[in-house]
């Protein structure tokens, strides 16, 4: 994790270089607080904060030269001052720190989440309210958590903050979730990496967008300084779990291994772990899915899917075959392309893309030093990423009833779909047979939208690379045989096809009140309420639950800091009222989801008819959150006790 920075020695040569580049809407404020001088808060350097799209928040050029001459000011006292940081702010100094990258309006709407983001000289202000030991030290009480990735990690940090003795039980042999189990190559984040991590644990990464070992490192490093580890049953897969009325409790049947790999293969006898309350944090990218192809298992070369990337295959000079062109797909097919002889990529639907130039660059030397040098400008770096993505492209995807059908659902949303358009004919000038085939036809945020920094087009306009957008018919032991009857032999073939997104806790068995079975009640179409409760099902919570997702706003390590808190905070309202069970009330949940669904049919991704993992088998958005990151924080900063029945 970040530690505080050395005092400054650097000449002032070096500090104008690294101020060059500064963001202005995170660099004054950092420096405003750690001197004290709040005089650097310029009016006339005030970034726009409804100008989100630019990075340097509408300022002119004169406007940055002349932020960076009084930030150069100001270091240089800091420096020459012994490099001594000013006290804590007070309430009204933290105001004005705050307003100056949001503006007034949005300050104070937004104060307490932004503090949280922030979390200024350490603050940890979603750590618990309570602690067992002061509210219920005599009772019985753990909790179980299913998965060892991202969320869980965080809710077994919150339980040891709260004192309460708990269990994870993961299926893997180490932490990290997706991030350890997806090794692909060029495998990265596509959230700005200063965003993607815990508010109140900051690390300086080494790209923009880091690549997957550092992921999972920052996850090691923080089940390591946290302890978590001795909490963790690696190699355990959880089979079923089974509310008992009468204790109170789960009983939770865990095997070693990993069965569903190799159902065949013998396994130890299962054993059961008997809990209070049960924590899922398996979230919704955990289960490869296949495509329901014909003959897909009659191929004789060697497939695999990208989730579990088969290393020891060499694919120098090999025909390769990838079914798919999503997310995953787009960061390892040019790598693949790299090395193949020749390659086939299969599209069903081209993706929009955005243009990131500095996708797979390291952050530069100046900001660099920023982060390593300057205390406060990495807490103020990460808000000023927050407040630009926290609606993002949000506006866009809301439909225009009165906007006609067609390939945009609103004027915002067509002016987007003409500079993404734009892009894609820019980079693919040279190929107007491709610009065909990958300019999509449908509204822009229907679907996730791919980031490019110009690789995509290069790879497919190369000679060995053939882009196929015939349908698929079936496969054959020698490879893929397209709709128009074409055979196009192979010896591997890579599924680039997703996951099973929409069918959550699978393949799990959770059987709640009256021996009704979890996945039986939704039948193919998951509901909870916030995402995190189901009536019937005591004392169990959700983290990445159904329509928790988002799609162009924020990271979704926000939401996992939001539900956490709340079922931290749930699991002392059930304590401290000396209550045995909270079951979420039928009525609350089913009127939350009536408005998540007539919101997400107001969507781009609702509305349009585009084929996308948003949408779970019975056509329902089961996986996004319509709504704004505020309404989100909002009602999950503590549970209300009227939506539940307190047993």
């Amino acid at each position: 994790m970040a530690t505080s920075p050395p005092p400054i020695t650097a000449d002032d040569a070096t500090i104008r270089a690294a101020l060059a580049g500064a963001a202005v809407g995170a660099l004054l404020p950092a420096l405003a607080q750690i001197t004290g001088d709040l005089s650097v808060l310029r009016a006339d350097l005030r970034p726009d904060p409804a100008n989100v799209f630019d990075p340097d928040g509408g300022l002119t050029a004169e406007q940055l030269d002349d932020a960076r001459a009084v930030a150069f000011d100001a270091l240089v006292r800091f420096r020459d001052g012994g490099s001594v940081v000013a006290p804590h702010p007070r309430e009204a100094e933290l105001r004005q720190l705050l307003a100056f990258v949001v503006g007034d309006d949005n300050e104070a709407a937004y104060h307490d989440l932004l503090r949280e983001e922030l979390a200024i000289d350490g603050e940890d202000r979603r750590a618990p309210s309570w602690l067992k030991a002061e509210v219920a030290p005599d009772r019985p009480f753990s909790v179980g958590i299913i998965g060892a990735g991202m969320s869980g990690l965080l809710a077994a940090h919150r339980l040891t903050q709260a004192g309460i003795p708990f269990v994870v039980f993961e299926k893997n042999e180490d932490v990290g979730g997706t991030w350890f189990e997806n090794t692909y190559p060029g495998c990265r984040v596509d959230v700005p990496n200063h965003l993607y991590s815990y508010s109140f644990a900051p690390r300086i990464w080494p790209q923009h967008f880091s690549a997957q070992a550092e992921l999972l490192d920052y996850f090691r490093d923080f089940a390591a300084e946290h302890a978590l580890a001795d909490h963790i049953r690696f190699g355990t897969e959880v089979i079923d779990a089974t509310w008992d009325e009468a204790a109170a409790s789960w009983r939770v049947r865990v095997a070693p291994g990993r069965p569903d790999v190799d159902p065949a293969a013998a396994q130890p006898a299962d054993e059961v772990v008997v809990v209070q309350a049960l924590i899922s944090a398996t979230g919704q990218l955990n289960r490869p899915a296949l495509p329901a192809i014909a003959g897909r298992d009659s191929f004789a070369g060697i497939a695999f899917h990208s989730a579990e990337w088969n290393h020891d295959v060499d694919l120098t000079g090999l025909r390769v075959a990838v079914i798919g062109t999503g997310a995953s797909a787009a960061q390892f097919i040019p790598i693949v392309a790299g090395s193949a002889g020749e390659l086939h990529v299969f599209q069903r639907t081209p993706n929009w893309l955005i243009p990131s130039p500095d996708y797979h660059e390291d952050i530069p030397t100046s900001l660099r030093w920023l982060l390593d040098h300057v205390p406060a400008y990495g807490q103020w770096y990460r808000l000023w990423l927050f407040w630009r993505m926290h609606e993002g492209l949000l506006p866009a995807a809301v439909v225009d009833p009165d906007w006609p059908a067609g390939e945009s659902i609103s004027a915002l949303n067509e002016m987007v779909r003409l500079l993404l358009a734009e892009y894609l004919q820019t980079e693919f000038a040279g190929a107007p047979e491709l610009l065909d085939q990958v300019m999509p036809h449908y509204p822009p945020i229907a679907k996730r939208i791919i980031r490019d920094n110009g690789v995509w087009a290069r790879t497919l306009q190369q000679d060995h690379v053939h882009l196929r957008t015939e349908t698929i018919d079936r496969i054959t032991p020698n490879g893929i045989v397209t709709a128009d009857g074409t055979i196009h032999e192979v010896d591997v073939i890579i599924y680039g096809t997703g996951f099973d997104a929409s069918h959550f806790l699978t393949p799990m068995r959770i059987v709640g009140r009256d021996g009704v079975e979890l996945h039986e009640r939704w039948q193919g179409d998951a509901r909870a309420y916030l995402g995190i409760t189901v009536p019937s099902f005591p004392n169990l919570f959700c983290l990445y639950g159904p329509n928790t997702n988002i799609v162009i706003n924020g990271s979704i390590i926000y939401f996992s800091e939001c539900e956490v808190r709340y079922v931290v905070e749930a699991l002392g309202l059930l304590l401290e009222g000396g209550h045995r069970a909270l079951d979420c009330r039928r009525e609350v949940h089913d009127a939350f989801n009536e408005r998540v669904d007539v919101r997400n049919r107001e969507m781009a991704w609702g509305a349009a008819t585009v084929n996308s993992w948003y949408k779970n088998d019975v056509g329902r958005v089961a996986q996004n959150w319509p709504f704004s990151l505020l309404e989100y924080w909002q009602q999950t900063r503590r549970p209300d006790p009227d939506d539940f029945h307190l047993t």
